[in-house]
């Protein structure tokens, strides 16, 4: 039985009306076909249009701002420590959250028993994640990090199935395997200069760690929305909590807390803070909700081809013949994985329909 939240008064129905918020873990919502509207989305309907709530939109808009990030994250690289521009960057966005969520009219007020389970979804999917990948990072080309974050697809296929007993067909494995393979050909010729690199199995555990953590974040926090907490508020809290444990992280570690007093540095934090977290969480976790944890991730899939799309045009990168092949099949990989499946043919038992018209 789902306990009940309160405090939180935007999602209680109305006497006599079906709940329609009261997902039970172990009886998830049907897959919506792509480029139909995604449930709930009236909730939101101060923030965005109809149009950008379809499950083509919640897909292919944190896609777009996450590729965008890793030409904007360039100019976070210098004398600020990386913990602390993520930390920054999550305490904004956790702010952001919160002034959103009174907007729509939402409570941020949660029972106190919640904040334990959203300080270890924040700990682990803002803290833990983001410290392993830039300490992996340190040590692995970002080719071979961006194909590791790739295989978080089969994590949150696998995860989906066993926690919220989610569909992972043949159909999604092969064109998650298409796609990843894409992915890896597009970075092999990093990738095959990997083992002439110092401290590879160092860099390897902090990528899976990071990879991991992402997986338990999305499935932590897909569990407490179907135990009836709202988004934003969960979100926002998670946001809080992360960027603390990177601020106490950097501070027991000897990093520090810097700042940097160039505008770029700002702008760029403010852009990864506004568009790169508060709203590519929030539409990625929508998407989770309606299509399921393995379809959201192919996100991570798509991402790095299309930041490497951004790279041509902004840094002259000159794409290989592999690369162009690889990018086709992540991206035909990505499109036959997340095309809604055939429609069972309706039974029948006669030549004639139940209204009595002919087919």
């Amino acid at each position: 039985m789902r306990a009940s939240v309160h405090g939180v008064r935007s999602w209680r129905p109305a006497p006599g009306s079906p709940d329609k918020h009261r997902l039970d873990p172990t009886h998830p919502a049907p897959a919506i076909p792509i480029g139909a509207p995604s449930p709930g989305h009236g909730l939101s309907s101060r923030l965005f249009p109809a149009v950008l709530m379809s499950v083509t939109a919640l897909f292919w808009i944190p896609a777009l701002i996450w590729a965008s990030t890793w030409h904007v994250i360039l100019y976070q690289l210098g004398e600020v420590p990386p913990l602390n521009s993520v930390a920054y960057r999550f305490m904004v966005a956790a702010a952001l959250m919160a002034a959103l969520t009174r907007w729509q009219g939402h409570s941020l007020k949660l029972p106190l028993r919640w904040h334990l389970p959203l300080a270890v979804v924040g700990c682990i999917q803002f803290g833990l994640n983001y410290c392993s990948t830039y300490e992996s990072e340190r040590h692995l080309p970002s080719g071979l990090v961006a194909v590791l974050f790739s295989l978080m697809v089969f994590g949150n296929a696998a995860a989906g199935a066993v926690f919220f007993r989610q569909p992972f067909t043949r159909r999604f494995f092969l064109a998650s395997l298409v796609a990843v393979s894409g992915v890896v050909m597009v970075f092999w010729p990093e990738i095959a200069g990997v083992q002439a690199r110092p401290g590879l199995a160092q860099g390897l555990m902090f990528g899976g760690a990071a990879v991991v953590a992402a997986v338990v974040g999305n499935v932590l926090t897909l569990m407490l929305t179907r135990r009836g907490l709202p988004l934003m508020p969960v979100l926002s809290w998670a946001m809080l909590y992360g960027s603390l444990s990177l601020l106490l992280f950097s501070v027991l570690s000897g990093t520090g807390l810097h700042v940097s007093a160039k505008p770029s540095y700002w702008l760029s934090l403010l852009y990864l803070a506004v568009m790169g977290s508060t709203l590519a969480f929030w539409f990625y976790f929508r998407l989770a909700q309606s299509q399921g944890a393995g379809k959201a991730a192919m996100v991570s899939v798509i991402v790095p081809v299309i930041a490497l799309g951004v790279s041509a045009v902004l840094e002259n990168w000159q794409p290989t013949w592999m690369a162009g092949v690889g990018m086709l099949l992540a991206v035909g990989g990505v499109l036959w994985a997340t095309r809604p499946a055939p429609a069972a043919p309706a039974a029948s038992s006669g030549p004639d329909t139940e209204a009595g018209h002919g087919d």
